[in-house]
Formats: structure tokens, sequence, C-alpha cells
């Protein structure tokens, strides 16, 4: 149905005169018509241009854009941005629909008088203009709550998030008094801000202590999805059930909204603008723009609480692995010391031709010797573990002859070897290659595995050590060890753990294998550090093989 604008609320023999020289264009196929309306408007101060045909108007507002647009329904169907206000004749229904297809603003029955005509171009102006502004307010106020928002995604700090909220708040708003204050809950921190106008003083702590109990009023507007408004005159949006604090309402504000912020289906704080001495009309777009903001607050602190208890997590973390490391520095120390004083002891026992030991003793000595070695090499892994696992050395990088460092390993390992009654055979080297290497560090790594291979290989067992040279796809050398043995073997499902530190196999642990877990994760860090890899395939039962290979260039030296 074709509706008409209400007036602007004046007596009918108020003269409608325009303040500002708008300008109107009046098109109208009536000569004597149009004559009529453009005099009427000229004479209420307007500025006139008139038509008489679609082709003239057009030819107007190419150059022109009036305030507003006065035309016969006749001419109504033209596109223009300018507000129509149409002269129709009521009693023909096809006008009338002619209008209203058009989307005509407002219209007038024709003839018009003139007081009538002037009253309702000058309200259409208004209307349209006050739509204006109000669309630009709008605009202006989504883009400044929009960089408060933007300002909450650019921080973690709790107490930043809530500064910016009700800075952003009362800024935009022009506030006198904006708070922010959290409930008890392990989702957000415990916080509070406040914002106040030049001239007032901060509220004071007492109004924040007590902002729990605003706590079933949030719970309650934030199961209704609305906030609670007051304008001055009265409250909306809440019941007597759903009031702010005592110490918040003594303030006596004229004009508040109280908006909380939640999460699932509990609030988690609540946020209060308030002007103090004047009352003011909140919109529903205003309100659904504050909601808005409070929603991306209560998820930027719920994000920052979890990223703070990461932090703190992290840090924990860290500090207990540096007491880990101070603690195996410390007794790696304390158990070194007796040791070397132990092993030298035997030593001189062991080499006395004056007063040489019985067979019997030499045979104790000998196991004494043995599980000596073995107390060494453990007090050794847990040096690498104190020193990889925290800060690493450089590697001291120099020319190292490998099928040398093998033999020297190898060697070192027969004895103990030949007590498991298991052999260990070296295969020769065509051509002993240097690799530049930590020499001390990969004489580690290959005695790891081989004093692994001697562990685990029962008695009979053989333990075969090889070394080729050999060159990829892409021309680079590199030099293959490999490390292979006829023991109990690794199923396939323990297989991706074994480097692991403190892991160890389950056969190893029902054999009662000695061992801490740790060789081959240090094996595994020195080879990575050295830019080389390890391999390792084994079936239960027939054994193991570990290839560990080395470039034979300048490695770039890992720290991880």
């Amino acid at each position: 149905m074709l509706t008409s604008i209400e007036g602007d609320g004046l007596p009918a023999d108020t003269p409608h005169v325009a303040t500002v020289p708008y300008l109107a264009v009046v098109a109208d196929p009536d000569s004597g018509r149009r004559q009529f309306v453009a005099a009427a408007l000229e004479s209420a101060g307007f500025t006139v241009r008139a038509a008489g045909n679609s082709a003239d108007l057009s030819a107007i507002l190419d150059e022109a854009k009036p305030s507003v647009l006065v035309l016969d329904s006749s001419l109504s169907d033209i596109d223009v941005a300018a507000p129509v206000l149409a002269l129709v004749d009521l009693d023909s229904p096809s006008e009338v629909k002619a209008v209203e297809h058009a989307g005509v603003r407002d219209c007038i029955a024709k003839p018009p008088a003139a007081k009538e005509l002037i009253h309702r171009a000058t309200a259409l102006i208004n209307l349209v203009s006050r739509r204006t502004e109000a669309r630009h307010e709008a605009e202006t106020l989504r883009e400044r709550l929009r960089q408060v928002s933007a300002a909450l995604r650019g921080t973690n700090d709790p107490q930043q998030i809530a500064d910016f909220v009700v800075t952003g708040f009362g800024e935009t708003f022009g506030a006198d008094r904006v708070c922010l204050a959290t409930f008890e809950d392990d989702r957000v921190p415990l916080i509070t801000a406040q914002w106040h106008r030049r001239g007032l003083d901060p509220l004071p702590g007492t109004v924040f202590a007590a902002a729990e109990d605003a706590r079933p009023a949030a719970d309650l507007l934030w199961s209704r999805a609305e906030p609670l408004t007051a304008n001055g005159a009265s409250v909306q949006g809440g019941t007597d059930d759903a009031e702010l604090p005592a110490q918040l309402a003594a303030l006596n504000a004229s004009a508040y909204v109280a908006v909380p912020m939640g999460d699932g289906s509990s609030s988690l704080g609540i946020i209060w603008i308030a002007l103090l001495d004047a009352p003011r009309e909140w919109s529903r777009a205003e309100l659904g723009l504050i909601q808005h903001v409070a929603g991306n607050a209560a998820h930027a602190l719920i994000q920052s609480h979890l990223i703070t208890s990461q932090q703190q997590v992290v840090k924990q973390l860290r500090e207990l692995d540096k007491a880990k490391t101070d603690f195996l520095a410390t007794v790696n120390h304390e158990l070194r010391t007796p040791l070397t004083s132990i092993m030298a002891y035997l030593d001189m026992i062991q080499e006395n031709t004056t007063d040489p030991v019985s067979t019997d003793v030499h045979q104790m000595l000998d196991i004494v010797v043995r599980n000596t070695e073995r107390l060494r090499l453990l007090i050794e892994d847990m040096l690498s573990v104190s020193r990889h696992g925290h800060e690493l050395s450089p590697l001291q990088l120099t020319p190292v002859r490998l099928a040398r460092t093998l033999k020297i390993v190898t060697a070192a390992l027969t004895p103990l070897a030949k007590l498991q009654n298991v052999s260990i055979v070296l295969a020769p080297v065509a051509e002993d290659l240097d690799i530049l290497a930590d020499e001390v560090q990969l004489q580690q790594v290959f005695t790891n595995l081989v004093s692994n291979a001697v562990k685990f290989t029962p008695g009979g067992g053989r333990i075969d050590v090889g070394c080729v040279f050999e060159t990829d796809a892409g021309g680079t050398g590199r030099a293959a060890v490999t490390v292979a043995d006829t023991g109990m073997g690794i199923s396939d499902d323990e297989l991706a753990h074994i480097f692991t530190r403190f892991y160890r196999a389950s056969n190893a642990m029902s054999g009662a294998v000695p061992g801490t877990g740790l060789g081959l994760a240090i094996t595994q860090d020195i080879v990575d550090r050295h830019g080389g890899s390890i391999d390792v395939a084994s079936q239960l039962g027939q054994g193991t093989t570990v290839t560990v290979k080395l470039p034979l260039d300048t490695p770039s030296p890992q720290n991880h």
C-alpha cells in the first residue's frame, strides 16, 4: 500500500522557508502545474530547475544533483538518487500503481496546495538527510569498533586487552565511565579495567571488589543474549533480577549499557558504559556492535589465559630440564672421580710382575675390570646427555681416517666380546679415505653401536663391522659403515622408538640386558650433527644391522 510521510510536527500555518539554498528539480508535462510548483518552491527559498519531458529531465540530472525531485507520476520511472516527491491523481489506480512500482519516497495529490508542497518537500529532504547522517554515524561507529577488535587480536596481554576495550568504548560513545571486570573462572584471568573522561576521579577499588555480585545478572543477560540498558527514564533488556551491583547503581548514571562477556553457557565478566549527566537512547545497531566487541574481548581473554598458562608450563619444563642437566653433570663428576682411582689401582694390580696374583684372583679382577668399564660407559652416556641435552659444544672437525677409527674401536671392545664368547670381525678396507669429523665423538658413535651389538648377541654369535666409500647420484661422496650382529633383534613395532632417550626394547628388559637406553639417542644426535644419517634394520631372533652414512666433505654442524 502506498504510504505518505508524516509531517515534521509544525503547525499547518507555519511558513516553510528553506534556510539552505536547496536545489529542486520540477518535471511535469503540464506547463501550468509545472510553473505553479516551481513558483511555490522558489518562494520558499529553493533554487528551481524545471523540465517538461524525460529528455530535458535527464539532461538536468546529468549536470546537477538536486536535493529533491518533484515530478509528475508519468515520469516516475526515472532512476535517480535524489528523493522523489511524486504528483499523483489519487483517483487514478494506474497512477497510484505506477508510483508504487517506481519506489517513490513520498507523494502528494495533484494539484498540490503550495504550503503542503513546501512542507512535504522540506520534510522529505530532512528525512533523507537524517538517514544519511545516521548511516554515516553507523559506518563511523563500525569502523571505530573494528579498530578496537583489531587491537584485541594484536596482543596476548590480558590487561592490555581490557584497557583497549574500555578506552575504545569510552572514546567511541563519548561516555563518562567505562568499567570491565572478569569473574572468578578458570577460563580467564581475574582482571579489571576502567576508563573515565577528564575531570572525573577513578572509581574506588571497592566497586571492582564487588564485581562478583554482578555474576547472576551477567549470567541472566548472557542466557538472554541481550544487554541491560537504561536511557535515563527506563531500564530495558532486563528485569529486577538482572540489576547491576549496588556500588555501580549508586553512581546514578543517567544512561548506561551493561553487557556480559561470556563463553558457552555462562558469563565470564561484565562491561559497563555509563553517561552521568544526560540521558541517551541506545540504538539497536549500537547495542549489536557493543555485544560483538564484548564477544571478541571474551575470546581474546580466553586465548591470552591459555597462552599464558602454556608459557608458564614451558618455563617450568625448561627449569626442570636445566635442573636435570645440572644434576647429571654433578653426578657425572662425582662418579668419575672415584672411578678413575679404582681403574688405576686395578691396572696396577694386574700389571704387577713382582707379586702376581693367582689365577682365581685374576679371573675375579677381570670381572671387576669388565664391570668397571661398563660403569665408565654409563657415566660417559650421562655426560653426553648432560652436554647434548642442554648446550652443545661445537664439533672439533679434523681429518679422520675412518678405517683406523673402526680398528681402534673394535680392538678396544674385543676383550669384552671374548668374555661373552662373541667374535668381532672387521672387514678390510681397500682405501682408507679421510672424512672431516670430530674424532672423539665419532669414536663414541661406533663404540656405542659395537658395544650394543656385543650386549645383545648371545654366546657363539658374530658381529661384522665394515666400511665402504660410495658416491650417490648427485656426485656426493659418502662413507657407509655397517655394524651387523646375529643377536636377538628388535620387533617392528619397537624399531621406531629405539632412538628415543631412555627407551629400551622389551626383549632387553626381559633378558636383563644392562643399559640405560641412552646410547642410540646419543649416537643419532652425533651423526645428525655431522650431516649424516643412521638406519636400522632388524628381525627378531636373527639380528640387527645398523648403517651409518657420513659425508666426505665438510658438514655443516647442526645444533639440535
